[in-house]
């Protein structure tokens, strides 16, 4: 049961955009990668893309805070569907030239930074607050469906008729998504302020000001140092060394699985306390890590990235529930978008160290490390009383 019809319209609009957006990916390496033959080409695009998003994410949550965010969301998809568009048309027409979609992908990834907020903030005006988990649930469910569904489409839609017809297809989701949203009459006033800067202080004041955001948003930054970067060079490094190629692709798959899983779940099955449940499920997340330091054969690597899968999803929608539950309503993006921005920078550090700690220690041991340091990160708020006693 998908809750309110807002909620509803609401969450067909994000399927379809999610289903489109996981295409993305593997089509963009598919369209590049042939266009140009350069690998280093396929890089610039995608931190064309990555870095707008960085440096815009606060500037974004201010400016959902202070906007009705069915608004923002309308324009930040039509945005993304037009310059996504361009992309393709780009690639389709055989016209590839890199500082033209280098150029293109920065627009796309500046409006994805007023989505992103504004998706946080959007959610509590659309369900009441007691059903706010089953809701992130059932959006978890959705976008994990679409990781498992969407690379596999891109892939034979490349493999036929070209990538840049599966980046069509993307901006053609975000079209129809803004279409979607744009039907949702949400009776929300937009918010009187002073100005950008203003709203931006005022924002990290209340950020400050709730402990347990700031200690869960410290153990995302943990997180995300030991577990995204390692996971991307070392898994298929590892696996391919024990199992083959083609047992990355299944450890990869039993996670999308397990992430499904527990989103399933915890739409059926409301936490009273949601932190500290999501905490403790949380601590397996980095199992996959731990299997690939032990060396464990390919059949018990795909068993514990499902549990680690698992644990992660947990981690993820309680964590989002808790803060649309307890944040103010008025600073809601903003704060999102605090906690996000300082969680994520710790990515491309995890990125950037996972070499040269390989260098010096070995690939296995370092995998091992990181794997007990999520349990770590994890664990670590549990120590605090806010994070423990939380309710929904």
């Amino acid at each position: 049961m998908l809750l309110t019809p807002p909620f509803r319209s609401f969450y067909v609009g994000r399927l379809v955009s999610l289903l489109g957006s996981a295409m993305t990916p593997v089509a963009l390496a598919f369209a590049v990668l042939s266009a140009s033959g350069e690998p280093s080409d396929l890089g610039v695009v995608l931190a064309a893309q990555i870095v707008p998003n960085l440096v815009l994410l606060l500037v974004g949550g201010a400016v959902a805070d202070r906007f009705p965010r069915r608004a923002v969301l309308v324009a930040a998809n039509l945005g993304a569907g037009v310059t996504q568009a361009a992309v393709a048309a780009v690639l389709i027409s055989g016209h590839y030239h890199l500082p033209v979609l280098a150029g293109i992908e920065l627009v796309n990834g500046a409006s994805q930074a007023f989505a992103a907020p504004a998706l946080r903030g959007i959610l509590p005006e659309l369900v009441p607050a007691e059903d706010l988990q089953r809701a992130n649930a059932a959006l978890a469910t959705a976008a994990n469906a679409a990781k498992t569904l969407g690379p596999t489409a891109a892939g034979l839609v490349a493999a036929t008729v070209g990538g840049g017809w599966a980046i069509a297809l993307d901006a053609f989701s975000f079209l129809a998504a803004a279409a979607i949203l744009g039907r949702l009459r949400l009776d929300v006033p937009s918010a009187v302020r002073r100005g950008l800067l203003s709203d931006l202080r005022d924002g990290w004041h209340v950020f400050r000001g709730i402990r347990w955001v700031r200690v869960t948003t410290v153990a995302f930054f943990g997180v995300n140092l030991v577990n995204v970067g390692p996971w991307q060079v070392l898994g298929p490094l590892l696996t391919a060394e024990r199992g083959g190629q083609a047992a990355w692709g299944l450890v990869l798959s039993a996670r999308a699985a397990g992430l499904l899983a527990m989103s399933v779940v915890l739409s059926r099955v409301v936490l009273r306390r949601p932190l500290r449940a999501g905490h403790l499920a949380g601590a397996v997340g980095g199992l996959g890590l731990v299997g690939l330091g032990l060396g464990l054969p390919a059949p018990w690597l795909v068993a514990c990235a499902f549990v680690a899968g698992s644990g992660f999803s947990a981690l993820g929608v309680t964590s989002d529930t808790a803060v649309q539950q307890h944040v103010p309503r008025a600073a809601l993006s903003r704060v999102g978008a605090y906690a996000d921005l300082l969680s994520y920078v710790a990515i491309p550090v995890g990125q950037l160290l996972v070499g040269p700690a390989v260098a010096r220690w070995g690939a296995a041991p370092v995998a091992l490390v990181c794997g007990l340091g999520f349990a770590v990160a994890s664990l670590a708020p549990l120590a605090v009383r806010d994070v423990r006693e939380l309710r929904a």
